[in-house]
This record gives C-alpha cells, structure tokens and sequence, in this order.
C-alpha cells in the first residue's frame, strides 16, 4: 500500500527530484511550495496533489497544517525540506528574523501541528540541515534572531543546526511514540535556493561554471528518497544527521542535550504553539 509522503520546498530543487523518485517509487507524494505556477506544475508531471504555503508568513503554514490534517487520514513521512539563504537581515511579518523563520521555525510550527497525525502514522519527520551547521554557524541561544551579530552565511548555519537540535529533540521527546526523526546533508546542490542570497553564496550556486562542480538536484534528493524510503532503525538510525547516506559529523553543538531542549522551549514560546 502506497504510503503518504509530505515534501515542502519541493517545487524545485531536491524536494522536487525527490518527489518524482519517490511517485516512481509508487509512493503517494503531497507536493507542497511557496510558487503556484511552479508547484502545481511539479504536481501535475506525476500526477500528485499539491498545496501552497509561503513560509514567511507563519499563517500560512498553520493553514497548511489544517488542510494536510484534513485531506490526509495518514502522514506517512514529512520531509522539511524548505529553506534557503537570504542576503541582509530582514525581520518577517511575523516578527522573525528570515533565515531563522524559513528554515527552522516554519518547520518546526508545522511539525507540532501535525504531531498528532505523525504519532497515529508512526511517521518519519526528515529535516533537510546542510554541513553549513557545523562550518558557518555561530549558533548563539540568546540571540537566535541575529539582532547582535548577524550575517548570511552565520544565519543559514545556525538555522540548518537548529534544524539537527530540532530533530535529536523530537527524537528524544517522541521517538518512543513511534515519531522517526532524522536529518541530513543532500550536498552542495546546482539549485535556485540560494538566488535571495547576496555575495559569495549567490555566485556560488547560480554562476554557470560553479555550477559544473555541485551535486545535481537528483542525487540530492535521492538522498533524501533514501531516507523517505529506509526502515527506520535498519536502514538508518533516528535521532542522527546523515550526508551521503552515512552517519555524519556535524557541529559539536548538535550533541548538547540541554542546548536542543531550550531551543525547542524557545521555539514553542516564540510560535505559542500547545505541545502534543
């Protein structure tokens, strides 16, 4: 039986690599973007529904939660899969700094407000985080909005390390109820994600030539398909951070139980979400 698969940022990129690996598969694929045009178009080549949600509004993510509740009696796997590095400090309408929202806070709101879903599931809840955690992050609990210091590259660290804090947590809170948490690396991807970026990051992943030496949006979201597709517990271990299907070293940070639990407490304050 076909299971329920939930990818967002997968209008292109490796969500949307994976989505058509894992529609091949013969897996039901929910193919979930913040573009219309592009996300229904990924959609209507393998024939998955679709659903859109700009994760810079935070409302639209709680609307998101409540139609994926609603249409879909099993969440089979939710893959966290959105994000992106962005140039200057901008504070979104939410109050959120924008790095810090869409990469960590969008998925971790929709995560909590899924919970209940996940756990009748027993589901896998993969977070897409990147080496940028352990070689660019800063990562300070007191100034997770970047008021003090801030730069892009520091900002996208410690968001993707917030993400691996995020997943040892869960894991650590729900594994035990069935919820699979993982996260990983897909490499460094010939993708637009960085195409809000300034600098360095932007020429880096959208120069042609650059481009020649980065990993294609297939094999990174084959990785992803792999862990999508794994038996948790046999083809990877929960509560880990994974790059190239192998259990990966990433910032030392990551191992701190105490710093992943006041960041989960700090997220659920800053989003004033009720915990399941």
């Amino acid at each position: 039986m076909p299971r329920t698969v939930v990818i967002t940022g997968a209008s292109d990129g490796i969500g949307a690599a994976s989505a058509r690996q894992l529609r091949e598969a013969g897996e039901q694929v929910v193919v979930v973007g913040r573009d219309p045009d592009k996300t229904r178009a990924v959609a209507e080549a393998i024939d998955a529904p679709w659903h859109v949600a700009d994760y810079s509004d935070l409302s639209q993510v709680r609307d998101l939660a409540a139609v994926l509740a609603e249409t879909y009696p099993r969440i089979d796997v939710l893959a966290n899969n959105a994000g992106g590095i962005f140039g200057d400090r901008t504070v979104t309408r939410d109050g959120f700094e924008l790095t810090f929202q869409v990469n960590h806070l969008a998925g971790f709101l929709l995560t909590n407000l899924l919970m209940e879903r996940l756990q009748e599931s027993s589901a896998t809840v993969i977070q897409t985080s990147s080496v940028a955690a352990r070689r660019f992050s800063r990562f300070d609990i007191d100034d997770l909005q970047g008021e003090r210091r801030y730069s892009a590259g520091a900002a996208y660290g410690n968001a993707k390390l917030a993400d691996i804090l995020f997943t040892k947590e869960l894991h650590r809170r729900y594994g035990d109820a069935g919820i699979h948490a993982v996260a990983f690396h897909p490499g460094a991807i010939a993708s637009g994600f960085a195409a809000a970026s300034t600098g360095a990051w932007r020429f880096l992943y959208t120069n042609p030539v650059m481009k020649r030496v980065l990993t294609s949006v297939e094999v990174g979201g084959s990785r992803l398909t792999w862990l999508a597709m794994g038996k948790p517990g046999v083809d990877w271990q929960p509560g880990e951070y994974y790059a190239n299907n192998r259990v990966a070293r990433t910032s030392r940070l990551a191992d701190d139980p105490a710093l992943a639990k006041m960041l989960w407490d700090r997220s659920v304050a800053m989003l004033q979400v009720t915990e399941g």
